[in-house]
């Protein structure tokens, strides 16, 4: 489903709203949709802005602006319909609205804007207390609060083991629940997003590593003449982007302290290129002697690897030229662009701008070092 090819063919553009359970929304809040943008990037909250055109007689003037139909905290579905496929761009809430009054006729507009799902984690500061439970176990049990909303959840166990001992300590949190699942993501350099889909009204909140195993989406060309589907690409190599974390443990008994080992990134990033970049930069991570080994190692592991992708590419396409939908958080192929940063890519971020008659997409790309281990960039 993904995958559908788009081709040439129109696609259809479905808004659902709602207090809780989104439906769609009138014929005249459809047919005044000016544009819709929604950016969604690994490991941050998602956003969106949609642009509806107001006249002085329209529905959206008359009775739904007034009955708070488009008030914060409203719930937001954007789907979009491939060869009648939908495909879920958003599951959110409105946390903004601003209407822009104009002299000229057609030009007085009403712009909504909000984030995803993971607002409602982000609204109440709280204190809890997890003992005898792993990271892993504590996202379960926070993530289960919010079941109401249609969210499912896909979670990945720690990498390293780190058993609870609540003789030793008792692991508390303070803060809302967004900033401790993302705390304790970056401890364990994993990452925490909803994934909205795969049907309006359900959406996943992942907490793994990124996801940089498994199918290529179709790849991007670019300097290829007629086969081209991007206009163009832009890379760039940060020296001083990969970090070499230094952690020290200590011995509770014996208080004597050893520097560790600097960790393999490869089972949470398995490389994507060839010639890794090395880390020009050693950070101190401060804490970890107070901390136990596994939680100590942990942090290191996590700061190495979410520190690794030194090289970073940018563009913007053309859905229809393309013929594919760009997908956040999965791998593209990159051809064209020569044997230095041709290959395989993570990409980091996808921004959807749908206009009438227009679907563009701006995206960003990442990995850890250059040049393609394969030969050939498939699809």
């Amino acid at each position: 489903m993904a995958d559908e090819a788009v081709g040439r063919g129109p696609i259809h553009l479905t808004l659902y709203m709602g207090p809780k359970l989104a439906r769609p929304v009138p014929a005249g809040v459809t047919e005044a949709l000016l544009s819709a943008q929604i950016t969604s990037t690994a490991g941050e909250r998602s956003g969106f802005q949609i642009a509806f055109d107001l006249t002085k007689r329209g529905v959206i003037t008359e009775r739904l602006l007034p009955e708070g139909f488009f008030d914060p905290k409203t719930r937001v579905v954007v789907t979009a319909s491939v060869k009648g496929t939908p495909i879920v761009l958003l599951d959110g809430l409105i946390v903004r609205q601003e209407v822009g009054a104009s002299n000229q006729p057609g030009q007085t507009t009403l712009t909504l804007t909000g984030e995803d799902l993971s607002l409602l984690m982000d609204l109440e500061e709280r204190t809890d207390r997890y003992p005898n439970l792993a990271p892993s176990q504590r996202v379960e049990r926070i993530l289960g609060k919010y079941a109401d909303y249609g969210i499912d959840t896909r979670i990945i166990r720690e990498q390293i083991h780190q058993p609870p001992r609540e003789q030793w300590r008792v692991d508390y949190q303070t803060g809302t629940d967004l900033q401790y699942l993302n705390e304790l993501a970056a401890a364990n350099g994993y990452t925490f997003y909803l994934d909205p889909g795969p049907v309006p009204g359900r959406s996943t909140a992942f907490w793994g590593p990124e996801q940089r195993l498994g199918q290529r989406q179709h790849a991007l060309n670019v300097n290829m003449d007629v086969n081209s589907t991007v206009d163009q690409l832009t890379f760039a190599y940060d020296g001083t982007a990969r970090e070499e974390p230094q952690a020290r443990v200590q011995d509770p008994r014996t208080r004597d302290a050893r520097l560790l080992s600097q960790p393999d990134i490869s089972p949470l990033r398995p490389p994507l290129g060839r010639r890794a970049s090395p880390a020009l930069k050693r950070k101190t991570l401060s804490g970890t002697a107070k901390k136990d080994l596994g939680q100590a190692e942990a942090e290191a592991l996590g700061r190495a690897a979410t520190s690794a992708d030194a090289i970073s590419g940018s563009g913007q396409l053309d859905v229809n030229r393309h013929g594919y939908l760009l997908r956040p958080r999965e791998l593209v192929g990159v051809r064209g662009a020569g044997v230095t940063y041709d290959g395989d890519y993570y990409v980091k971020s996808v921004t959807h701008n749908l206009r009438p008659g227009s679907y563009q997409q701006n995206f960003t790309l990442s990995r850890e070092g250059l040049v393609a281990r394969s030969g050939t960039v498939r699809p």
